[in-house]
């Protein structure tokens, strides 16, 4: 968009260019403008026109932005949530798996203990 307003410039600039030119500065009647101020009212819609293109542009792209900056943070929100359950779960396994080792050690102190005579 931006490049279709530049053109825009350059071509009314040009145009400004030929019909002072052609035409001259002077005005054959004091109550029509001439070629260089009609050139010079084409060149600033011009402008204007591309200002506001321009603009429009810049607009969009931070709404695309924004809306992608909060996408992004949703799937990270996801992604965190995920890993956390994760978390949980290996850390209440690996409690399980402890407990039980502490039952076996536990199970044989016993077992020592009952086959050693009493002093």
């Amino acid at each position: 968009m931006a490049m279709m307003a530049m053109t825009t410039v350059r071509g009314a600039a040009a145009a400004m260019v030929v019909l002072a030119l052609l035409g001259g500065c002077q005005k054959k009647d004091p109550a029509t403008p001439g070629p260089a101020e009609t050139a010079g009212r084409k060149l600033d819609q011009a402008t204007d026109k591309a200002g506001r293109q321009l603009t429009e542009a810049a607009q969009q792209a931070n709404q695309q932005i924004t809306d992608a900056a909060k996408e992004t943070s949703q799937q990270i929100d996801k992604a965190t949530e995920a890993a956390g359950e994760k978390l949980n779960q290996a850390t209440e396994q690996a409690g399980k798996k402890l407990e039980q080792a502490g039952e076996k050690m536990q199970e044989k102190a016993r077992e020592r203990e009952a086959s050693t005579p009493a002093k």
